[in-house]
C-alpha cells in the first residue's frame, strides 16, 4: 500500500477485487462444493493482510520463508491459515512448520523428511513450553507437468527436474505419497501443479486431475487439487481444482522488490 493511499480506500479497493474473483469462482465451479480460495500476498505488506482478514479471507499464501515468518508474526488477526507455496530449502523447516498450516511445494523425499523432522521438533518445543500441539502439517505434493525430454526424464530425484518452479516428475509420485503418509506429523493432502508456461491449462490440469485419480487409489484422504492462479482459475476449476491461489487479481501489481 502506497502513502498515497487511507487503509479505508485500500480495503474499498481489495473488498471490489475480492468481489470479482469470487464471482469468476461462483461462475466456474462445476459442482457443489466451493474450492478454498488462497489470496497470495507475497511482495504486499502485512497491513494488507490485516485489512483482508477484516473482509472475511482465512486463507493466506506466502512464496518466501523470510517474508511469510515475519508477516506471520505481526499480523494481529486471529483465525488466518497461513500456506507456503514457494519452493521450499529443507533448512527453511523447521522456521515453516512454526506458521504455516500447509506446505503445496512438497518435491523430494529429503523434504518430506525434512518436515517430519521440523514437526517433531516442533512438537516437543510447544510440549515444553506448555502450548497445545499443532495440527498436522497439510502437504501437497508438487508435480511437474512439463513434457518431459529422454534426458530430464532420466535423473530422478524430483529436485532437479522442475527448474525454478519445482516439482516431482508424476513417476515419482507413489514414493512421495508412501513417505508423507508415513511420517508423524504430516497429512497428504493431495498434489499441486503450476500450468507449464505456454502450455495449455486445460491440458495440464487434466492431467493434474488425472495424477490425482490415481493418488486416491492408494490414499483416499488425499482428495486435494491445488491448481488455479489469476489467469487459469477456471481451467483449474473444471478439472476438479480444491485449492486456487490468487494473488495479483485480488491484490494488484506487485510493488516494487526492494
Amino acid at each position: 500500500m502506497t502513502a498515497s493511499i487511507t487503509p479505508a480506500e485500500r480495503s474499498a479497493e481489495l473488498a471490489a477485487r475480492l468481489q470479482r474473483v469470487r464471482t469468476r469462482i461462483r461462475s466456474a465451479v462445476a459442482g457443489p462444493a466451493e474450492p478454498t480460495l488462497i489470496v497470495v500476498t507475497k511482495y504486499f505488506p502485512a497491513s494488507d493482510v490485516e485489512l483482508l482478514a477484516a473482509l472475511g479471507v482465512t486463507e493466506v499464501g506466502e512464496n518466501k520463508d523470510q517474508e511469510a515468518a515475519a508477516k506471520a508474526s505481526s499480523v494481529q488477526a486471529q483465525g488466518l491459515n497461513w500456506h507456503f507455496i514457494g519452493q521450499l530449502q529443507s533448512n527453511k523447516a523447521k522456521s515453516v512448520v512454526r506458521y504455516a498450516a500447509a506446505v503445496h511445494s512438497v518435491d523430494r523425499l529429503s523434504l518430506v523428511t525434512a518436515l517430519g523432522k521440523a514437526m517433531a521438533a516442533e512438537q516437543s518445543r510447544r510440549t515444553e513450553a506448555g502450548m497445545q500441539p499443532r495440527a498436522d502439517l497439510d502437504v501437497f505434493l508438487q508435480v511437474d507437468l512439463r513434457e518431459q525430454t529422454p534426458a530430464a526424464g532420466s535423473s530422478g530425484g524430483g529436485a532437479g527436474t522442475g527448474a525454478a518452479r519445482g516439482g516431482a516428475l508424476p513417476r515419482e509420485l507413489p514414493d512421495l505419497a508412501e513417505a508423507a503418509a508415513a511420517t508423524p506429523g504430516l497429512r497428504l493432502a493431495g498434489v499441486m501443479a503450476v500450468a507449464p508456461l505456454g502450455a495449455d491449462p486445460q491440458e495440464a490440469f487434466a492431467k493434474l486431475a488425472a495424477l490425482s485419480g490415481n493418488l486416491q487409489k492408494t490414499h483416499p484422504g488425499a482428495t486435494g487439487i491445488s491448481a488455479g492462479m489469476s489467469g487459469d482459475l477456471e481451467a483449474a476449476l473444471q478439472h476438479g481444482a480444491t485449492h486456487l491461489r490468487i494473488g495479483s487479481d485480488i491484490l494488484g501489481p506487485r510493488p516494487p522488490v526492494r
